[in-house]
């Protein structure tokens, strides 16, 4: 009897026929341990890996080009064009590259305004590495993710008006003055908010004075304080 024989190189070569395909997620974010131990996290699946990892937004849009990720997982305050601009832009050069926000701030006060700004999801960094994984897997999946609560409030902000004042006034803000917002209340002067979000003075100046009607500030000393005061509370509760 003949006895039948088996090449190895054949059949490593249709176990990986067999294997799935591994999508590959670009990582941004500006701390290298957490960079880091996210990369060591999603890596470890069979199903996807970091194929490339930034600490800036700078870097992100030539990192798009060459490794052709199929979803970036980014964090939302970085040094530079970070936060909500950061994903319009991303939005409008890559429309059907899905995003998932991974930040330690508020959900309550971010994740819908992640959403309209065009990312897929929004978790926070508290979530735990089996949360990330279920949203990173339903983002790939086509779907959004975003916390039950959250989930729950977007439903509820949809279906029924909510009584007048029942809002924070922070919720009041454009996203441009949004970000106008949390710069004044790190301290930047007019000149510093202009060159990192890449406005002219004069442009910087009128948001800080639609933000200051939009949440009744008599001046600007009354705004820097207010600003000041609830970036102090957000911290507080990260």
């Amino acid at each position: 009897m003949k006895k039948s024989t088996s090449n190895p190189l054949s059949q490593a070569a249709s176990k990986a026929k067999l294997a799935p395909e591994r999508k590959k997620v670009l990582l941004i974010d500006d701390h290298p341990m957490m960079r880091a131990g996210l990369a060591q996290l999603i890596n470890r699946q069979v199903d996807m890996i970091v194929c490339a990892e930034a600490g800036q937004p700078s870097e992100v849009f030539d990192l798009i080009s060459e490794y052709r990720p199929d979803l970036i997982l980014t964090d939302l305050t970085m040094p530079g064009r970070g936060g909500l601009e950061f994903i319009k832009d991303l939005i409008a050069m890559q429309p059907d590259l899905p995003i998932l926000v991974n930040s330690m701030h508020d959900e309550v006060i971010y994740a819908e305004r992640c959403l309209r700004a065009g990312a897929r999801g929004y978790i926070m960094k508290e979530s735990g590495s089996e949360n990330l994984l279920a949203a990173l897997r339903r983002i790939i999946a086509g779907q959004t993710y975003v916390s039950q609560g959250v989930s729950e409030s977007i439903l509820g902000n949809l279906s029924a008006k909510k009584p007048r004042g029942s809002d924070s006034p922070i919720q009041a803000l454009s996203d441009r003055e949004f970000e106008v917002f949390q710069l004044v209340g790190l301290g930047k002067s007019t000149r510093e908010i202009a060159e990192q979000l890449h406005l002219s003075p004069k442009t910087v100046d009128v948001h800080r004075s639609h933000i200051r009607e939009k949440l009744g500030l008599k001046d600007v000393t009354a705004l820097v304080r207010y600003a000041v005061r609830w970036l102090e509370t957000q911290n507080a509760a990260c």
